[in-house]
């Protein structure tokens, strides 16, 4: 994960570290004049029957299929729409227990899912500890950008920096407390192809935090999207470059917050995915 509010600090090229009123209606619309004389129930009829119609007529258009022209084009344009893991039926991953998944399709559905694994990996606890933080690079970005992300990353995930999240100098949890950064992809989005580069957005939700009994940083959750450009290198997708800005993030709800056991126990028992498309 990255620090404070899921900022990737180290992300790029250059590091960074109701009320509502109800009008209603006036008891009188005609302010206080004679009211006007009842319909005849012979109208009344005329209009229930002919509401009748329109109804009947509007739940057959709504289930007429098939034809042409159904939805307009503002319907159409631009629908995100679920799919399936491999939906061309070419296996889009490989991948080994407790490995960055590899071997992504040349195509846009592997790239979608190159940067939703690496965003997973971006954005776990291994970028808080040196040794782990440098293989994270090394197997997500493209060969040329290795050296110069490592710096970058040092200078952000400093241990005074670590100190802030409660960590030990070297990004372990003290003894006693468990340390929480996990990256959930939502959704991703192509937004540039051309040849062997292509330029993804990771929809992500992240948790970050200190679980145990008085932590001063409770584990908490945030929303951010990170865009990355690949590149293909070697016979995959490699980061060439990759930012992150906030939200969208939707009204929290009403949920009650785990104790830290709880979150400390979820953390251990429940492991993560390998995202694909």
């Amino acid at each position: 994960m990255s620090p404070g509010d899921r900022d990737y600090q180290g992300y790029g090229d250059h590091p960074e570290p109701g009320q509502t009123r109800t009008r209603l209606p006036d008891p009188d619309p005609y302010g206080g004049a004679p009211r006007r004389p009842q319909r005849s129930s012979s109208r009344s009829l005329i209009t229930v029957v002919g509401v009748v119609i329109l109804l009947i007529a509007a739940i057959a258009f709504a289930n007429r299929g098939g034809g042409e022209g159904e939805e307009t084009a503002s319907t159409k344009a631009d629908r995100p729409e679920s799919a399936a893991t491999a939906p061309t039926g070419t296996k889009p991953v490989t991948s080994n227990p407790g490995t960055i998944p590899s071997g992504f399709a040349h195509t846009p559905q592997g790239a979608q899912s190159a940067a939703a694994n690496y965003a997973v990996a971006l954005g776990s606890a291994d970028m808080f500890t040196k040794p782990r933080r440098d293989a994270v690079l090394q197997a997500v970005m493209a060969p040329s950008r290795v050296a110069g992300s490592e710096t970058a990353f040092d200078k952000a995930y400093t241990p005074a920096f670590a100190k802030t999240l409660g960590l030990n100098d070297d990004g372990t949890a003290p003894k006693g407390y468990t340390f929480v950064s996990r990256t959930s992809p939502i959704g991703t989005k192509v937004t540039e192809t051309a040849g062997d580069t292509a330029t993804v957005e990771v929809w992500c939700s992240g948790l970050l935090g200190l679980a145990g009994e008085n932590s001063t940083n409770p584990v908490t959750n945030s929303w951010f999207t990170i865009t990355m450009k690949l590149q293909w290198v070697a016979g995959d997708w490699k980061i060439d470059t990759h930012s992150q800005k906030e939200g969208p993030a939707p009204v929290p709800g009403d949920d009650r917050a785990s104790s830290s056991d709880e979150m400390s126990k979820a953390v251990d028992e429940y492991g993560g995915f390998t995202y694909a498309r």
